[in-house]
């Protein structure tokens, strides 16, 4: 007698930040939180916590600028930390994209940025049909004795810095070696019509994997959040089903 597997169940609802920080300590290549504010969402399979889709302001307070919106206009997708999981991620992240929306009626796009320094080309947006407008050009980050790449505003020269009226030990500029970093992929998703006329006019083709075109291999060879063999196809919910029709 052949049997067959249930699918999981999937459930998408607003999370903790202590939830959503085990996440991204556990399941995220960066293994740290992005600074807050920040909206948490997380996502359980059949009744198990397996990872959250995190919103915030960005490292970028003029992100919204290129698009001609204010800084309460736009958010950026700063963090997506799944374990294993049987749904697509896009499907996920659509979910979460479709709630924030409705939670914060006067943002009108989502930023988020995949970087191809650690083997990312952004297959779970353009899973989503995001809209691709090209990247943010070559930096420099700083790379300490254990490895640890660090953004530029992350070191200093005395090896401290303030932060919320108080100092905090950071790595000294001296002590690490300057690494140069590709541009990171960056993505967008609008909210309303006038908002997807106006970055649709800044689309450009999709990149690929330098490796293969496609899969390619790299830092993060099992790409847990980078790989969406399926595109979404049940939405679990359904109120949100209309989301798509309002551009």
């Amino acid at each position: 007698m052949s049997s067959t597997l249930e699918k999981p169940t999937l459930r998408v609802d607003w999370c903790s930040y202590q939830a959503a920080k085990y996440a991204v300590e556990h399941w995220h290549y960066s293994h740290a939180m992005p600074t807050p504010p920040l909206v948490s969402v997380g996502v359980w399979e059949s009744g198990v916590f397996i990872g959250a889709v995190i919103f915030g302001r960005g490292a970028n307070k003029n992100i919204g600028r290129p698009y001609g919106l204010l800084p309460t206009e736009v958010a950026e997708l700063v963090r997506v930390a799944l374990n294993a999981h049987s749904a697509p991620v896009s499907q996920v992240v659509a979910v979460a994209v479709k709630m924030l929306a409705r939670q914060s009626p006067g943002l009108r796009l989502v930023v988020s940025f995949a970087d191809p320094n650690h083997g990312h080309v952004g297959a779970i947006y353009q899973a989503g049909n995001w809209v691709f407008v090209g990247d943010s050009g070559e930096s420099y980050s700083f790379k300490d004795a254990r490895g640890r790449v660090w953004h530029p505003r992350q070191v200093s020269k005395t090896g401290m810095k303030p932060q919320y009226g108080t100092m905090r030990a950071v790595p000294k500029t001296s002590d690490c070696t300057m690494v140069l970093q590709k541009g990171k992929y960056r993505y967008v998703m609008p909210l309303d019509r006038a908002m997807r006329r106006q970055v649709e006019a800044m689309r450009q083709p999709y990149p690929k994997r330098a490796a293969d075109g496609e899969t390619g291999s790299g830092p993060n060879p099992s790409r847990r959040c980078e790989t969406d063999p399926a595109a979404p196809i049940d939405d679990p919910y359904p109120e949100y089903a209309g989301y798509e029709k309002a551009y």
